[in-house]
């Protein structure tokens, strides 16, 4: 059964809704044993018809009833559809390109969630500095009304570990934003730093990236990172940034 639902998902990833109809109605007017004749003639791409080669060889190692399996895909390719709908992930790339592989640019990625946002931002990064077009759309989102939190490494004179004060520099260019601090910290955390590099917005999307609020991350580094719309993990990263103020693990810079 296991192979027939692998099967059954790489079918209704690869193949449109409409076709995968077109097969379930295939499907139900034939027999396990004639599928790979009958199915294959429903797709026209060599991709498409490997699949559905790969379902009906499947089927014929199952018991599982035409009705059944019709009705199987059906539901396979509603989900699949929805979460599609409700969820998307993105490749972000900065660096040497290939042609083997098509990634957003991290700054584009970046002002994407923040131009994006109607409510709430929150940015965590290591250090920030010299990144005009950032700064930029940060204060524009303010100006529309955006809440604007950030979270970074603290400098050496207060606590932290770079030799700049990243946070007073900030506070200059985006006077709107609420800067955090991670200062007191447990045993278990000392000499830990603010490595993450993330931006939350509306609870709705997030960028996770390596990269730094650089300029020679946005244009020279190789930098990778996922940029997520819709679905869990914006929420959750949301819910669990804000709770390290609600707890008081940062604070206040």
């Amino acid at each position: 059964m296991d192979e027939l639902l692998d099967a059954i998902a790489a079918l209704v990833s690869l193949i449109s809704p409409e076709k995968v109809q077109a097969i379930a109605t295939r499907v139900r007017r034939t027999d396990a044993c004639k599928a790979a004749t009958t199915l294959s003639s429903v797709v026209g791409t060599p991709g498409a018809r490997t699949v559905v080669e790969q379902l009906a060889a499947a089927w014929q190692n199952t018991t599982v009833g035409s009705d059944e399996l019709a009705s199987m895909l059906l539901a396979a390719s509603h989900v699949h559809t929805k979460a599609a709908l409700e969820q998307s992930t993105e490749l972000v790339w900065t660096g040497p390109t290939t042609p083997f592989v098509s990634a957003r640019r991290t700054e584009q990625a970046l002002l994407q969630v923040i131009n994006s946002a109607e409510q709430s931002l929150f940015i965590t990064s290591f250090v920030a500095y010299d990144v005009s077009t950032i700064v930029k759309a940060l204060n524009a989102a303010a100006g529309r009304g955006v809440s604007i939190t950030m979270l970074l490494e603290s400098s050496q004179d207060h606590g932290g570990s770079i030799n700049i004060d990243v946070i007073g520099k900030m506070r200059g260019l985006v006077p709107d934003a609420q800067l955090y601090a991670w200062r007191d910290k447990t045993s278990d955390f000392a000499d830990g730093r603010v490595h993450s590099k993330v931006v939350v917005a509306d609870d709705r999307s997030c960028f996770i990236t390596s990269a730094n609020l650089t300029g020679y991350a946005m244009e020279k580094n190789m930098e990778a990172g996922v940029l997520i719309t819709g679905g869990p993990i914006p929420h959750l990263f949301d819910a669990h940034l804000r709770s390290l103020i609600d707890t008081k693990i940062i604070e206040l810079a």
